[in-house]
């Protein structure tokens, strides 16, 4: 913050009424705010005075195309900026999200949900909004050391470690993407263990493993006599992560009608469990993770935006593991010794193994690699892990899997995953011969979550069966 000891808050808006009620409401809660009515009156003043916030509206003279956002997170990387518009659009929001803004309010928005906002915003350290400069090696290594359970030292990963070191002891609500065994559980995890939250509940739950129909009574409770079969009070799981992390994993499968209750909780702060009349106060951080592309659910209308907007403060884009080839053989020796450890051997990677562990593009990511670690140990009779001992799948890929002589995959990179995630859903099943309870638990899903992946390629397990 600045060095007054009352934060100061800049607040740009074009709507005369709305700039002076907001100034008065802020300014009784104990802030000193500035108003001013345009984007150039905005710049101005961040030149001549220094400020602990900007609340902006998007569609006012000198911002019609956003140079406020731009030019603030330029010049000002370290003060964060609250968009509150009348107006919203899905270009804007993408745009704002991706320049790095606290939070996208719209309007008329709430006293009690603008003061929030602003509250969770000075309570972030400023150092989370700062763009980071390239990580020294002494940097790396410290990061390498305070988060063990994330391996690897590529240029990708440390990215994911600087941000993850930045905001794990905010509260920001923080969506986490990235395909299939990529490690978003393991990221939020880490997130949870290294906040000021971490003496409490880290509550995950799957949105693919809840059905529709009692959605309302799994997250946020139920009383005896509430329904048919409720015969004892039953606590929600969203209670269990009060002063703790709520950690929604595949939250692109939550249907339209769940969206709007999980919204109606987290603004709030507040639920009401089925058959209470009485409202229950929480106070969690929530974690959210998916392999879709929300953006893109957004614009097709099967993802609530102002859901979307709540729930990504910070998004972390994970990395697919075909671009972390320098994590490949550095996660290899990980999960050996993890595996060696239950079984109390004594086993190393032949130099043919790990070259052909390095060559495979992974298309189930670090859950795969894994799962190939393990195989791998218990085929194994001798010290040494040859190449033999790998998936066929593995040593000779698929045609549309294979690269070129220059190195580059052909095909567009959304194909390429397509195709990658087609070429693994089969050899799953086929190494299961169409067991989706053996598969599911392979690939780290839930039943539901495969059969949805099988739909989404139009995959019968039935036909891998004897």
């Amino acid at each position: 913050m600045s060095e007054k000891q009352t934060p100061r808050i800049l607040i740009a808006d074009d709507e005369p009424l709305y700039l002076k009620t907001t100034g008065q409401l802020l300014r009784k809660a104990g802030f000193d705010c500035v108003c001013v009515s345009n984007a150039g009156a905005a710049i101005e003043k961040l030149e001549a005075e220094p400020f602990d916030l900007i609340l902006s509206d998007l569609n006012m003279p000198g911002n019609l195309k956003l140079e406020l956002l731009h030019q603030g997170r330029s010049n000002w990387p370290h003060v964060p900026l609250i968009v509150v518009t009348g107006v919203p659009s899905m270009p804007s929001a993408i745009e704002s999200i991706r320049l790095g803004i606290t939070d996208y309010l719209l309007k008329p928005v709430k006293y009690e949900d603008l003061l929030a906002s602003v509250r969770r915003a000075l309570a972030i350290p400023s150092r989370v909004f700062q763009r980071s400069e390239s990580i020294t090696a002494r940097e790396q290594s410290e990061l390498a050391k305070r988060f063990p359970n994330i391996v690897g030292a590529s240029a990708p990963l440390m990215e994911i470690l600087d941000i993850v070191d930045r905001i794990a002891e905010t509260d920001v609500n923080v969506l986490i993407t990235g395909e299939s065994g990529t490690g978003k559980e393991v990221v939020a995890q880490t997130i949870h263990e290294h906040s000021l939250r971490s003496k409490e509940n880290f509550q995950v739950i799957d949105c693919t493993a809840i059905p529709e129909s009692l959605f309302e009574s799994v997250l946020f409770g139920h009383v005896k006599g509430a329904f048919t079969g409720a015969v004892n009070d039953q606590e929600g799981l969203l209670k269990l992560a009060d002063k703790g992390t709520a950690f929604f994993d595949e939250i692109g499968e939550l249907p339209a009608a769940s969206q709007s209750k999980l919204l109606r909780a987290i603004q709030e702060s507040r639920f009401t469990p089925v058959g209470k009349s009485q409202a229950v106060q929480i106070d969690t951080r929530f974690v959210c993770a998916t392999n879709r592309n929300l953006e893109a659910e957004v614009s097709a209308g099967r993802f609530r935006g102002d859901l979307y907007y709540r729930l990504g403060v910070i998004h972390i884009e994970l990395p697919p593991l075909r671009d972390r080839e320098d994590d490949v053989v550095l996660l290899a020796e990980h999960f050996l010794k993890q595996t060696l450890k239950k079984s109390g051997r004594e086993l190393q990677f032949a130099p043919e193994t790990l070259e052909s562990l390095r060559e495979y593009s992974w298309p189930g990511n670090i859950r795969e690699l894994k799962n190939v670690i393990e195989r791998a140990v218990a085929l194994t009779r001798g010290e040494t892990i040859e190449k033999t001992e790998l998936p066929e799948s593995l040593l000779n890929p698929p045609a549309d899997l294979q690269h070129d002589s220059s190195g580059v995959a052909e095909g567009s990179r959304d194909e390429a995953i397509e195709n990658a995630e087609y070429q693994y859903l089969t050899a799953l099943l086929e190494k299961h011969e169409g067991n989706i309870s053996q598969a599911a638990q392979q690939a780290g899903l839930s039943r539901q979550g495969l059969h949805k992946l099988l739909n989404k390629h139009n995959i019968s397990a039935a036909d891998f069966r004897s």
